[in-house]
């Protein structure tokens, strides 16, 4: 069977290095916001080209802490709404509707999987008060459209970077680094992985800086000084002793990504299945490989039938969970479409060049 991604594979390539790096986490007597997240921050806040970077517990917790902040400093208030794209993980809009924000669901560009700036217009209130873009499956969002809607309006951007560790705009500028602040998520199956939870934030911003510092720490200013009411969403020591591992190969590994890709691109030739449409392969890090059929179902059966592993994401729009019922009877058309005919194929940086040329034969053979 070919794994869609073999998380020990993609880790045995560091074992010696990790195993190093707990030895001396073990040593250190240092625990909890030591030398090794500090570190991580300069060398991720540099990486991506922002001033600040500021380790915490996960994605979710990254986005979340921004809205906060931005409530701390008065930028945002309970209610102000925040434009997002309706085809992506709960997480993103989780974090909007947990900081007492409302998030406003646009559709995306089939095309490119992300949001339509068209939509972004038109979903633009009085109550509006920021734009959170998702550069979703590794693809930067419209960076240009988007910055010159908010500028002209007065809007917040700000990025959800979770599966973009590394993608570069036209201009230079890398995720993290092309709007007021952006989330990173490093779960074990991203381009950059922790081994678990961890995130982080990246801002130009030392006033936002400063307050998301204070927030993932009780809102802290010293041990027993509080100056605001805060959480405990600070990224683990250990954890950031790996991804400053890891971050080493990350651009290595994206190349690796692009060049699956390109033979994807290239050598899958079905009139059954769309391919992603990408101009630019800088912009793109391809943490996943996306097509679409109309018949999905049944060829996620057939692949699995012929040894080949694939995910769905995502099955279940936003709107249609349980847990958003306050969405009950919305209908996003391009949404839906996408939710019900996308399948993930296999791509990593540890998949065995016969290994794609089998996903490419399989795909080709299906009828």
């Amino acid at each position: 069977m070919i794994k869609f991604l073999d998380l020990k594979a993609l880790n045995d390539r560091f074992r010696e290095e990790l195993k190093n790096e707990f030895n001396h986490f073990l040593d250190s007597g240092s625990y909890i916001l030591g030398e090794q997240v500090g570190c991580f921050e300069t060398e991720f806040a540099n990486y991506c080209g922002t001033k600040f970077c500021i380790g915490v517990s996960s994605g979710l917790d990254a986005l979340h802490l921004i809205f906060e902040a931005y409530k701390t400093l008065g930028i945002l208030g309970i209610d102000d709404e925040v434009i997002v794209p309706a085809n992506t993980y709960i997480a993103t809009v989780l974090a909007i509707s947990n900081a007492g924000l409302k998030p406003v669901l646009v559709e995306p560009d089939i095309e490119t999987f992300n949001i339509d700036t068209k939509g972004v217009l038109k979903a633009i209130t009085s109550k509006t008060k920021a734009v959170l873009g998702v550069h979703l499956y590794g693809r930067l969002y419209n960076v240009e459209a988007l910055e010159a809607i908010c500028k002209a309006h007065n809007l917040l951007l700000i990025e959800d970077a979770a599966q973009a560790h590394g993608a570069i705009n036209e201009d230079g500028r890398k995720a993290g680094n092309v709007s007021h602040a952006a989330a990173f998520s490093f779960y074990p199956t991203k381009n950059l992985g922790a081994l678990g939870d961890a995130g982080a934030v990246t801002t130009n911003n030392e006033a936002l800086a400063n307050i998301i510092n204070k927030l993932r720490n009780y809102g802290r200013k010293s041990s027993y000084e509080n100056d605001i009411k805060g959480y405990n969403c600070r990224l683990d020591e250990l954890q950031a002793a790996f991804l400053r591992i890891k971050l080493k190969y990350l651009d290595t590994d994206n190349d690796v990504r692009r060049e699956i890709a390109k033979l994807y691109l290239k050598k899958i030739n079905n009139s059954d299945i769309v391919l992603p449409k990408y101009e630019g392969f800088q912009q793109h890090v391809f943490h996943l490989f996306v097509i679409r059929s109309k018949k999905r179902d049944e060829l996620k059966k057939y692949l699995f039938e012929n040894g080949i592993e694939t995910l769905i994401h995502y099955p279940i729009p936003i709107y249609k969970q349980l847990a958003y019922n306050e969405f009950k009877g919305y209908y996003f058309p391009i949404t839906e479409k996408i939710h019900a005919e996308v399948l993930s194929i296999p791509i990593n940086p540890v998949i065995l060049e016969r290994e794609v040329n089998m996903v490419i034969k399989v795909l080709n053979s299906y009828k």
